[in-house]
């Protein structure tokens, strides 16, 4: 295939993966379905009931909540690499996840609120102090706003906030179980209702993220050249904060602080852009970051399903095993490069 050809094909090119996982998410599970059955049951045949109420009313909001939750953390995360300029960079590791989660959990135990719709407004407030105190911090000191520095401030306010969390919920008993099993980050809750929703929060979260792509590749330049080449980086920061915001809140409501997503998945779009001869063009590694981390939600979905079944372990889990050794990675490669 010519050089090109190539960016025109690696959306459909990765959109091949992402369906065969989606039917993958439809037929496996404590009890499997073969897959010409869920063709059957989405066309309107089910072979009877029971496989019917599995597809439609377990597995099809599970998926589409991966699908929807995926997108905008895959996202999220590029857009915080972009904005940053830090390959570590991650709604997870920056304290935004923390900061949606104390938020929600302080609306739920003390405030009394028991709907997401109710919630989710907390998890805006939250993500955003979070983002703004990881900022401050990391800029705090003599040699400015560095990669690494970034990444301990996170890991400070995260810490900070998830002991607060902690505190918080065993003072509220009857919040705890909820809480357990939501802050492992698990797509199996029963939010899948919900997505509707929340839905238009991450539309227009998605669309101000797309929105500020152009002006992401000259801010990738420096500041000062973004400036002389006629883009309002202030502008451009503050709608960029705007959109992880709300897409980042709107997914930890949803199916909890799932962590690494944000941070292995752009990287991964950066090697498929590479392939297709794109470069470093967010207007293609924001769509294409878009498309994969569903792919690696869903992934890890189908993983936690299958491994100990009939018990699931969260996809949150799973993810967090993978990524982990991906940021100790990134992590030793950025301190050899300011070497």
């Amino acid at each position: 295939m010519g050089t090109r050809a190539r960016p025109l094909v690696l959306l459909p090119l990765l959109g091949g993966p992402l369906l065969l996982l989606c039917l993958l998410s439809l037929a496996l599970g404590a009890q499997d379905i073969p897959p010409d059955q869920v063709l059957r049951t989405l066309l309107g045949d089910a072979p009877n009931e029971r496989v019917s109420d599995i597809v439609w009313a377990a597995r099809l909001p599970r998926t589409l909540l991966a699908l929807a939750t995926g997108a905008a953390l895959g996202v999220a995360g590029g857009l915080m690499q972009a904005l940053t300029r830090n390959p570590l960079a991650d709604p997870g590791i920056l304290g935004v996840s923390a900061g949606a989660s104390f938020a929600i959990v302080l609306s739920v135990s003390v405030f009394g609120l028991g709907s997401l719709y109710g919630y989710i407004w907390f998890a805006f407030a939250g993500a955003l102090l979070a983002s703004v105190a990881v900022y401050l911090l990391g800029g705090a000191g003599r040699s400015g706003l560095t990669p690494v520095k970034l990444a301990l401030a996170g890991v400070a306010v995260t810490a900070m906030l998830s002991s607060l969390t902690s505190a918080v919920v065993l003072n509220h008993p009857e919040a705890l179980n909820r809480y357990r099993f939501w802050n492992a980050g698990s797509l199996a809750d029963d939010n899948g209702d919900m997505l509707l929703r929340v839905l238009p929060f991450l539309i227009v979260g998605v669309v101000l993220a797309l929105a500020c792509a152009p002006a992401l590749n000259s801010l990738a330049l420096g500041e000062d050249v973004a400036t002389a080449l006629g883009q309002r980086v202030a502008r451009i920061r503050l709608q960029g904060v705007v959109a992880v915001t709300l897409l980042t809140g709107a997914a930890v409501a949803l199916i909890g602080p799932v962590v690494f997503v944000g941070l292995v998945v752009p990287h991964l779009a950066r090697i498929c852009a590479r392939w297709a001869g794109i470069g470093p063009d967010h207007r293609w590694l924001l769509p294409v970051s878009a498309v994969l981390a569903p792919c690696l939600l869903l992934a890890a979905d189908i993983a936690g399903r299958l491994v100990a079944r009939p018990v699931e372990i969260q996809a949150g889990v799973l993810v967090a095993f993978l990524g982990g050794p991906f940021f100790i990675a990134l992590v030793r490669r950025q301190r050899l490069a300011e070497v």
